[in-house]
């Protein structure tokens, strides 16, 4: 099954997933975004997908309140660490050195958990979204007015267990308020140092120029984090926490499709076949076109003895996107368990070809090339995917791996 994200012809076990993140900072002048307007539907029709009863209490907290709460830990830093900063660099420069100069927090980049903003400063570590929640956490502490945006990009590709997920783009803007006036709050005096607006993103600068963005809301943007969380719960067999995080997503953006469709998958993993069917119909009586609830929906279906309806929507699928994202890889995968290094290599490069930067793909790409002997080339491949990876677990993997080949010639 999926949960929100790429399309994928589904296994019996396979999740799909979206996840919605950010990602390198750049400052970039940027115009007034167009207001967000969101239509929520009646709270009564939103709560008729939940049935609270069927699951165990979560066992971590779940609130919107929390996503962006400031720590006591941040407003010490604030006080600190960027208030002198302001009066000479403007609010947005000021922010943008304190968190992301190698001196100061020293963060490091990890993809493993969707931390909310006062836990990924705890951490110092976070995926992109995390990092924008941050941010965008201490810029209303600096009273600026934040806009968030989701690029409008081909999601990138993913992989958490058996959840195959695409993974989205958000980026954060900082501005001054239309009101603010000479000698305001933090920036008193100093208003002359600062731009209008400050774009913070975490994407090479080559990629920035091109990208086209939409405004989203800060309810949006919050549910977005409960839904990854939801995801990350499922990857790791906790249905019951993903329940209540994919709820809460829910009743922050009813508009949001995303986390429905996790609903639904949280329920076929709970083998409540007919509240996944139901839910995922929603989500298709909304967006007909999503290959992510369509798919789950085969899955569904065909659990339930539905075949004939299963196949059908499975054509459908597969006339939509006869090769979708991680297929050469799972017959890779099953070629490099029957010892056939040569199909899983031409596989693995069919991958590659379309998603150059996934480690995963670099990986399995270098070990069917070192099953061949290719060392050589199963060395190039096993460096891009040090590159590429998004987690210092995975660094380290790859990096022994790479110890070991070149030792090997």
């Amino acid at each position: 099954m999926r949960v929100t994200g790429t399309t994928l012809k589904v296994l019996a076990s396979a999740l799909l997933a979206a996840l919605a993140v950010g990602c390198a900072s750049v400052p970039a002048p940027e115009p007034p975004p167009e207001p967000a307007t969101q239509a929520a539907p009646a709270v009564a029709k939103v709560v008729s997908y939940f049935n609270d009863e069927r699951f165990a209490p979560p066992t971590v907290r779940v609130s919107a309140d929390d996503v962006l709460a400031m720590s006591d830990e941040m407003r010490r830093y604030l006080e600190s660490d960027i208030v002198d900063r302001v009066k000479t660099k403007g609010r947005q420069v000021a922010l943008v050195e304190a968190l992301y100069t190698k001196s100061q927090l020293k963060l490091e980049y990890d993809s493993t958990l969707t931390r909310n903003a006062s836990e990924a400063f705890a951490s110092r570590s976070g995926n992109c979204m995390s990092l924008v929640l941050m941010t965008a956490a201490f810029a209303k502490a600096l009273d600026l007015t934040v806009t968030f945006q989701k690029a409008v990009i081909e999601d990138e590709i993913g992989r958490d267990g058996d959840i195959f997920m695409s993974v989205g783009h958000v980026n954060v803007t900082l501005a001054r308020r239309k009101t603010e006036e000479l000698g305001y709050g933090y920036n008193a005096g100093k208003r002359r140092v600062e731009v209008d607006r400050m774009t913070i993103d975490f994407l090479p600068p080559d990629e920035l120029r091109s990208m086209k963005t939409r405004t989203i809301d800060e309810r949006t943007i919050v549910a977005m984090y409960l839904n990854n969380r939801a995801v990350e719960a499922l990857a790791r067999g906790r249905v019951d926490d993903a329940y209540w995080w994919a709820r809460e997503a829910i009743l922050q953006a009813p508009d949001y499709v995303s986390p429905y469709n996790t609903l639904g998958v949280v329920y076929a993993r709970h083998r409540d076949a007919g509240e996944a069917e139901r839910t995922l119909r929603y989500v298709l009586d909304r967006d007909p076109g999503n290959t992510l609830a369509m798919s789950n929906l085969v899955n569904v279906l065909a659990e339930t003895g539905r075949d004939d309806e299963s196949r059908r929507i499975a054509a459908t699928l597969s006339h939509i996107d006869p090769e979708p994202p991680f297929s050469y890889f799972i017959r890779g995968m099953a070629a490099m368990r029957a010892g056939d290094y040569r199909t899983a290599k031409d596989a693995f490069a069919k991958e590659v070809a379309r998603a150059p930067n996934y480690h995963e793909f670099q990986f399995w790409l270098a070990a069917a090339e070192a099953g061949l002997g290719e060392i050589d080339d199963a060395r190039a491949h096993m460096e891009l995917a040090i590159k590429h990876s998004t987690s210092r677990r995975e660094h380290d993997i790859y990096a022994a791996k790479l110890d070991r080949l070149t030792r090997a010639r």
